[in-house]
């Protein structure tokens, strides 16, 4: 797990790249690498590369980065792990004609294997990776993102050239980058909590997709990809037994996590308590010599709208016998956080479990614990969340005949009733139009909400838009490429392609990163979610039991006292915390945001506060910190 940036210019520009440059890039990353750094740039200064080091496989100097293959016309920098490294060395020394500097590092295996079997070299990788490749035969850059988005990877385009980074701030120490606020993807981001890929906040700057690989060639020519899409390797399980299939859940979460404990240096788990990081927890002490080391994250006091669960954390270590760690959170952790915390995400990620994921990550980092496993993919994999089930049965009721004229007139009548900024508003606006109800597992704000909280100027600017625009590539992959167009395949496909790696991933590699430490998540593993995406809806939602067939799959591994309680999801009690110190200094941020910007509409931002509406004005907030952090 690294920090990786690195530039090239075109043909056309005479801007040339040096080492203090890429350096400079590099290193506001060192959180990312603390192990080590390394830059090469090319003689004639048309391409650099940077890489800032946390070692976890082959921890010899042999595997630094930037690395090159034996004759110097491949060069790479990489961020994350190619867990079936081992097994695809071993099929590059059968075929021969390859020299090795290191005894097991992946990097290396990622030159061999292009210079093997070229960018299809990308089939064979199990793991999460963002990959910068220089070919200087064919002088092309490739910017590869692996499939499911776990690692990120942005980009920007300008003055002649391209730069590329695993986070924003470093493609920001190019002096000709602009600074400007990408009003679109505000917009996105008032609906999802995140900016859909390829935007980001930041105007000229783009995220790679998940599955996405950019190919750069010297004179400007850029080709954009998607070379793995789930919908492409999934085989509907029609006609075979629960058993059958949760016994192959079980097998393939059994490996993930067996590859995932592949390391050179201590690895843990997260652990909260519910099925995910149990089932994470029980599969990875499978087989080890002494215990394992699993982590927990609480809150002082008690709430109403959040309940500790460490009491399960505690019977979940016990069972595994492991070692277990705790940390109590309070709101001045909170609030002391709140720079760094925008500082790290770059651009917003506006879900408040940043705060825990943090804290969490560095409680196993002050403990020895160099690389943790999370749980994050199991919910929209296995139908996990309440607000599915309210979701689905929602779809199901607009599959009945009804005229849409009647649709439209339950609008009228919810306008002249004043609920015109209700969700039910919003659901039934979707289904008038004839959209899916669903759009993405987090949303922030109603498109009529939008409109009351965006300034004059941008609400006449967005007037006639929203955000099932940035929806609709998605929707039309999955209208021409799945088999089973189930309402619940539908949510798993949206989430994967924006929730997950936009805003949950994000929020784990940022914030784990952020105290050097690496997040690896089996749940996530592409076999397994290609398996997940095979099981029929009616499988996966027997008996409207939430997670019924991984519950299924993992009963007798796990106490059936964690299986079948109630869920509650790793939380954050913002609620009270507005109550407290929380919400005046919100409300202090937001009047000098008003102030100095003109973005949001003050009588909007005062109505919400006023209506006491903690987690959308932590969205607001969250924004408002960027700006001051990034814009001001």
């Amino acid at each position: 797990m690294c920090g990786i940036a690195g530039a090239m210019t075109f043909k056309n520009s005479c801007f040339k790249i040096t080492e203090p440059y890429i350096n400079r890039m590099r290193d506001t990353m060192v959180h990312r690498g603390p192990d080590g750094a390394g830059t090469w740039v090319a003689e004639d200064g048309r391409v650099g590369l940077g890489h800032r080091r946390l070692a976890i496989i082959d921890l010899s100097s042999a595997a630094a980065q930037p690395m090159c293959n034996e004759d110097a016309t491949l060069w790479v920098t990489f961020n994350g792990e190619i867990y079936n490294h081992a097994e695809i060395r071993a099929e590059l020394e059968q075929t021969g004609g390859h020299l090795w500097k290191t005894d097991h590092s992946d990097t290396e295996v990622i030159l061999h294997a292009f210079e093997q079997w070229g960018i299809n070299c990308l089939e064979k990788f199990r793991g999460m990776f963002a990959i910068a490749l220089w070919d200087a035969r064919e002088r092309e850059m490739w910017l590869i993102r692996d499939r499911i988005g776990i690692k990120p990877l942005y980009y920007s385009i300008h003055h002649g050239r391209i730069t590329f980074a695993s986070e924003i701030k470093a493609l920001l120490e190019d002096p000709e980058q602009k600074r400007a606020v990408n009003e679109e993807a505000l917009y996105h981001y008032l609906s999802f909590l995140t900016a859909p890929a390829p935007h980001t906040l930041f105007e000229g700057i783009h995220k790679l997709p998940g599955g996405t690989w950019l190919q750069v060639s010297e004179d400007g020519r850029i080709r954009k990809h998607r070379y793995w899409d789930v919908l492409d390797h999934t085989t509907p399980l029609a006609g075979v037994s629960e058993e059958e299939i949760a016994g192959r859940i079980l097998a393939e979460l059994r490996t993930a996590v067996k590859l995932r404990k592949v390391s050179d240096v201590p690895v843990g788990v997260f652990l909260s308590g519910g099925i995910d990081s149990s089932t994470n927890a029980a599969l990875f002490s499978e087989g080890e010599g002494g215990p394992i080391k699993t982590f927990s994250i609480g809150y002082q006091g008690a709430y109403r709208s959040y309940q500790n669960e460490l009491h399960y954390a505690r019977k979940m270590a016990k069972e595994v016998r492991a070692e277990y760690y705790e940390r109590l959170l309070s709101i001045d952790d909170l609030i002391d956080f709140l720079p760094q915390m925008v500082y790290l995400q770059d651009e917003p990620i506006a879900d408040p479990v940043c705060v825990p994921v943090y804290y969490v990550s560095k409680l196993a980092r002050n403990n020895g614990v160099i690389v943790c496993q999370v749980g994050e993919g199991a919910d929209e994999l296995f139908w996990g969340y309440p607000g599915w089930q309210t979701a689905l049965r929602l779809q199901r009721y607009d599959d009945l005949p009804v005229p849409r004229v009647f649709k439209h007139l339950g609008l009228l009548a919810l306008e002249v009733l004043g609920k015109k900024q209700s969700t039910y508003y919003e659901w039934l606006r979707r289904a008038a139009k004839g959209q899916p109800i669903f759009w993405g597992g987090a949303e922030a704000f109603t498109e009529s909400q939008k409109q009351l909280l965006l300034s004059p100027r941008l609400r006449k600017r967005f007037n006639r838009l929203t955000s099932w625009e940035a929806l609709q590539p998605i929707r039309r992959r999955f209208t021409e490429k799945a088999r089973e167009k189930s309402h619940l395949n539908w949510m798993t496909y949206l989430d994967l392609n924006l929730r997950l790696p936009e805003l949950l991933l994000m929020r784990v590699d940022k914030m784990s990163m952020g105290v050097s430490l690496e997040g690896r998540v089996p749940f996530l593993d592409h076999k397994l979610v290609e398996l997940a995406m095979s099981i029929p809806e009616r499988v996966k939602t027997k008996n409207n039991t939430l997670k019924y067939i991984l519950k299924q799959a993992v009963r007798g591994l796990i106490p059936d006292e964690l299986i079948d309680r109630r869920k509650q999801g790793f939380g954050v009690p913002i609620y009270e915390w507005f109550l407290d110190r929380l919400g005046d200094k919100t409300r202090q941020e937001l009047n000098d945001f008003c102030n100095q910007t003109d973005y949001l509409d003050r009588a909007g931002v005062e109505r919400l506060m006023d209506q006491g509406r903690g987690p959308q004005a932590w969205y607001l907030l969250n924004f408002a910190l960027w700006w001051k952090e990034y814009m001001a």
